[in-house]
């Protein structure tokens, strides 16, 4: 369950870009590769806390999005696409060549597991809790975290203009709405969400290794995301938890049968075929585009609709 909270993280954190923007992006595992190792190296190196390494992840992570983002956000369709996925590829490459900082292939093992000094609150209690390791609890509330700030950042004005510019980005445009701007923000809250699920997986896992960030981790996340509904914080959380408790029983039962597991990726990519020819908008499509309108495409219906009233007057009198 642990490993569905930390996709659970790494959904909400993609869902901002293909879902409120309608943007394709193939490289999201780039960032969370970014984050795990910022925490992997901090915590090696320095020992620091979980909790202060948490935040310089999010900030690396949102950083390189603006780098990313800044240049290539005017970019559209495929090849915004391809520029993320090209992105995710030299994020591995990194990893795996420069040996004197990620030891490479070899992996980056000696990273400390999350604690907590509880032992003030009652030493049975905090004995209990600390044998049975903390990371369920930890991971639980940063997906509370995470879904109370998308949901706050769905209902505001930024959330609004995202929703607009999927829609609509010429009617957006003619609202004010500066699409460049909103695109790169959207791009960095993406990274820096993407990155905080990389941190906590380091500290969980242990051990990091090039392999773990690999194009096919993006495209289970981006599976999670339609299949739950673009646009929808709520399904890409329930899309995280059926393809994850999916993936364990296809891992077993090929392996079962000698099988490699990688081979349930070929089921992934029957589930988005399926998916993009019979349910295109996921199970749980947002509400915005099922039937709820956005204010800022409200707005410019109704200054067109008065200037087109206002041109009819002005006719009429001239006639």
């Amino acid at each position: 369950m642990t490993l569905a909270m930390v996709y659970m993280i790494l959904a909400m954190g993609l869902n901002i870009v293909p879902g409120f923007c309608g943007l394709l992006d193939l490289g999201y595992v780039g960032f969370y590769g970014i984050g795990a190792y910022t925490a992997g190296l901090l915590t090696i190196h320095y020992g620091l806390p979980f909790w202060v390494i948490v935040p310089l992840a999010a900030l690396n992570g949102a950083l390189w999005g603006v780098l990313l983002g800044a240049p290539t956000l005017r970019l559209t369709g495929d090849y915004f696409a391809i520029v993320t996925f090209g992105f995710s590829e030299l994020v591995v490459l990194f990893l795996t060549n420069e040996i004197w900082l990620t030891r490479g292939p070899l992996g980056l093992p000696g990273i400390q597991p999350i604690t907590l000094n509880l032992s003030w609150l009652n030493k049975a209690w905090y004995f209990e809790f600390y044998e049975k390791t903390p990371n369920f609890y930890i991971a639980a509330l940063m997906v509370a975290l995470v879904y109370f700030i998308m949901c706050r950042m769905e209902d505001s004005r930024l959330g609004r203009a995202w929703y607009a510019i999927r829609e609509d980005p010429l009617a957006a445009a003619s609202c004010g709405v500066n699409i460049l701007n909103y695109k790169v923000i959207a791009f960095a809250i993406s990274a820096g969400i993407g990155a905080v699920g990389g941190c906590f997986y380091a500290r969980w896992s242990m051990f990091l290794s090039p392999d773990m960030f690999k194009f096919w981790e993006s495209f289970l996340v981006l599976c999670m995301v339609v299949l739950g509904g673009l646009g929808n914080i709520k399904g890409a959380l329930l899309g995280a938890v059926i393809l994850v408790c999916l993936g364990e029983i296809l891992r077993e039962s090929l392996t079962a049968i000698g099988l490699p597991a990688e081979t349930r990726f070929i089921a992934y990519g029957l589930i988005m075929v399926l998916i993009m020819r019979f349910k295109p908008s996921g199970f749980f499509p947002a509400v915005a585009s099922s039937g709820r309108s956005n204010p800022l495409l409200i707005d410019l219906q109704k200054r067109l609709a008065a200037g087109a009233a206002a041109k009819e007057k002005s006719r009429d009198s001239a006639a």
